[in-house]
């Protein structure tokens, strides 16, 4: 029987993905960090495990019909937890966001400002009050009625419809056509017109011209084609659509992107004229407070934002009513605006929309809105809520994950930051390594007797030692092959920034966060001078559906399907490639479409994904499973792990080079068949910069990379490093946004923005090599680049 006075939250016996029947104790109202290598375990213990069940637990106390409208994680592969409350997850997972989600719509601070307007604003004398809707750009009563509130509108002219006006209309003059049977229809439909269809177009009336491309009439005639040998083609009614209107059409209503991509490419996209980017109605923007509009104030970063708050609420003098309502208003907006900046993320503005956030900034945003919740008793699942933290911003963090543990919470941190690791009261270590080699719980206590742990790949950077690897590693800078000149860069906060990029080395681009290093980074581009080959490895995913998995992704499903149609039972049944694909009819298993999992309608209850009852998740049929090679069919090579694979295809060069370098960039735990949706940001950076590795180089690459080390554990980070350096070694040049000062100290040459973010970063505070930056008076990186320099 559990005793309710218990202080741990106690779970046994859980096997979810590769944990080995885990016993562990963890104690309530304590900040816990959850360490160990990438793959070795701690998510699927601190989400998988402990999160999954506080959340079926809390589904089993709702209503049926409301179940079904909440996503559920499944029951977790658990013997039992004892004491655990409540939890709240924090996770860097990518919702949807839409252009018109915002930081405002994320942190909820949108709703208090549209209230502040409504209540407390400067209305123009005998304007009826508005109601808080109508300040908002998201609803009918406050979006500009010309752009619907998205604040920009697309519009096309003659230079894009018609890039070269030396061709006929029958020559293809109008690239915005759709190809094949309409874009002719469409052209027979102007022959029957009478429209000159073979005359240059720049040739043609500037009337004619216009409607062709322009109108708003769809005429509709009979068009009588011309017959084509051996074809019988009868008269058909034909309608004439304009190549604006078709662009436009494409380009708003096409469910494909492919359409949409192509469509957009005829399209300019320039701020709404009536409301000149603002998003809202003109009677919204009459309305002011402190003599600004709310679209001027969602434009401010949230730290001018707050000055602005200051002082109109000191200065609001509409009756006394209304003074207090400000002043009540205000005070709560200043109060959430604080937190928010604490996290380090005061440079953002209100109008900023969610998808130009990275995973940490929208992780960090929440941790905002859940510190001003005054939730208490509860667990706060975090997963490396450091993650983008330049480490001045990493002690704020701390200080907001004390107040949080200070409210009566207990927090749970999956992290790899080592400063976050020191400031842990309690510490679970899993591992020793990853995938299959993981899955123990090595220490699970205070911190500082995680030293006692010899099998720990956590211990040796947490505590030093006399090992020869925990010494910082010093390297005389390399000598640049060249020079790259960047700019005059303006975009966000850059303001006709230049500098000059060494090629050759190893690049390391720091600041605080919203400094400008992604937007400086994203400068770079394959047309400047100097730049023979440009290859961009971001943390977007490989791909969106679980059909997309890391064996397609880097080419070795192509060789592995070979393999197997090269074996004699293929052979003889006259099996091909194509046999072996889970997106072919042939070779899947028809019940469940190649997937491995079928949804369960259940009445009353959420749809539940359950293992195909026909193939049990192997996705191929029994015919396509009857083929072996090396007693393995294919759903079994598809669940090695790429460790486990090497040694099977080690007889396979083609093989071996994509196995190897997935290998070489720490991945050797992952499935070959694991899906996309399965990976997180970091591993699939990691992915395409294994595929990259693999090819054959020729002539010099640039390589840039965002934040290559977030999510790694710092024996990863050596894994990785290792490769990067290679690529300068071999003669290439690599360029990384980086907050890590330990890969930051190793660098040849380190690029300093800053010296705060948002409007008081985009200049470069010093560069020149980490040495020479360590002393750079006024830089915020400085003294902690000095720090890793001389071995903390």
């Amino acid at each position: 029987m559990h005793d309710p006075h218990d202080p741990y939250i106690r779970v046994r016996a859980a096997r979810e993905h590769n944990l080995k029947n885990v016993d562990v104790d963890i104690p309530r109202d304590a900040l816990t960090v959850f360490t160990g290598v990438s793959g070795s375990g701690k998510s699927s213990l601190a989400f998988g495990t402990v999160y999954a069940e506080a959340q079926r637990r809390y589904f089993e106390s709702v209503a049926p019909y409301a179940r079904r409208l909440i996503h559920q994680v499944g029951a977790p592969k658990v013997g039992e937890i004892t004491g655990l409350p409540p939890a709240v997850s924090l996770e860097q997972r990518r919702s949807s966001p839409t252009s018109r989600s915002s930081v405002g719509t994320v942190t909820t601070l949108s709703n208090s400002l549209r209230m502040l307007f409504s209540r407390a604003g400067d209305y123009p004398r005998g304007a009826e009050r508005l109601d808080s809707d109508a300040f908002s750009p998201n609803t009918a009563a406050g979006a500009c009625p010309e752009c619907h509130g998205l604040g920009r509108i697309h519009r096309t002219g003659e230079e894009l419809l018609v890039p070269d006006p030396a061709l006929s209309i029958r020559e293809g003059a109008i690239a915005a056509w759709p190809g094949a049977w309409q874009g002719k229809n469409l052209r027979d439909v102007l022959d029957t017109l009478g429209y000159d269809v073979d005359r240059p177009w720049r040739e043609l009336e500037r009337k004619d011209r216009d409607w062709i491309l322009f109108t708003d009439e769809q005429p509709v005639v009979t068009v009588h084609p011309v017959r084509e040998a051996g074809r019988i083609q009868r008269p058909y009614q034909g309608t004439y659509m304009s190549a604006r209107r078709y662009v436009l059409h494409t380009f708003s209503d096409s469910k494909s992107p492919t359409l949409r991509a192509k469509a957009e490419r005829f399209l300019r996209s320039e701020p709404c004229p009536v409301c000149g980017g603002s998003r809202l109605r003109p009677e919204a923007l009459a309305v002011t407070f402190a003599g600004r509009t709310i679209a001027e104030l969602a434009a401010l970063p949230l730290t001018a934002l707050a000055e602005v708050l200051r002082g109109g609420a000191d200065g609001e003098d509409g009756g006394n009513g209304r003074n207090e309502t400000a002043r009540v208003l205000t005070g709560d907006l200043l109060a959430r605006i604080g937190t928010v900046t604490e996290l380090g993320l005061g440079y953002l503005s209100l109008d900023r929309a969610t998808p130009t956030l990275s995973s940490g900034e929208l992780q960090r945003l929440r941790l905002a809105t859940q510190l001003r919740s005054g939730l208490f008793g509860v667990v706060y699942v975090l997963d490396e809520p450091s993650a983008g933290l330049h480490p001045a911003d990493t002690e704020a963090l701390l200080v907001v994950l004390d107040r949080l543990k200070a409210s009566g919470n207990t927090v749970f941190v999956v992290e790899h930051h080592l400063d976050v690791v020191r400031h842990a009261d309690w510490l679970v270590d899993v591992g020793p390594r990853a995938g299959e080699h993981g899955g123990r719980v090595l220490h699970s206590g205070p911190p500082e007797l995680l030293a006692d742990v010899a099998e720990s790949a956590t211990r040796r950077f947490l505590f030093g030692g006399d090992s020869p690897d925990s010494s910082p590693v010093v390297r005389e800078p390399r000598t640049p092959s060249g020079h790259l000149t960047l700019g005059p860069v303006t975009r966000h906060n850059l303001r006709g920034l230049t500098t000059r990029l060494p090629l050759g080395v190893f690049t390391a681009v720091t600041g605080v966060s919203g400094s400008g290093k992604s937007t400086l980074a994203g400068s770079i581009t394959e047309e400047l001078p100097g730049v023979e080959r440009l290859v961009t490895v971001d943390q977007r995913p490989i791909g969106r559906t679980p059909r997309s998995n890391l064996a397609t992704y880097t080419g070795l499903f192509d060789v592995v399907r070979k393999l197997f149609t090269a074996t004699d039972e293929a052979r003889a049944r006259g099996y091909k490639a194509g046999r072996f694909s889970f997106n072919v009819a042939d070779g899947r298993c028809e019940t469940c479409q190649g997937e491995g999992f079928v949804s369960v309608e259940l009445l009353f209850l959420p749809s539940t994904y359950t293992p195909c009852p026909d193939c049990h998740g192997a996705r191929y049929n029994p015919r396509t499973l009857e083929v072996r090679r090396d007693g393995r069919n294919i759903a079994e090579v598809l669940d090695l792990t790429v460790e486990a694979a090497a040694e099977v295809f080690s007889d396979t060069p083609a093989a071996v080079r994509s196995l190897r370098a997935l290998l070489d960039v720490g991945l050797g735990y992952l499935r070959l068949g694991q899906p996309a949706t399965e990976l997180s940001g970091g591993e699939a950076q990691r992915i395409k910069l294994a595929a990259e590795l693999q090819r054959v180089r020729r002539g010099h690459t640039l390589y840039v990379l965002d934040e290559p080390t977030t999510g790694l554990h710092p024996a990863d980070v050596e894994v990785l490093m290792r490769q990067l350096h290679g690529l300068v070694d071999a003669g290439h040049s690599v360029v990384v946004v980086e907050h890590d000062m330990d890969v930051v100290a190793a660098a040849d040459w380190v690029i300093d923005l800053g010296p705060g973010g948002g409007t008081e970063g985009g200049t470069i505070v010093a560069a020149g090599s980490p040495a020479e930056v360590a002393r750079a008076a006024g830089s915020r990186t400085a003294p902690y680049l000095a720090r890793s320099l001389h071995g903390r």
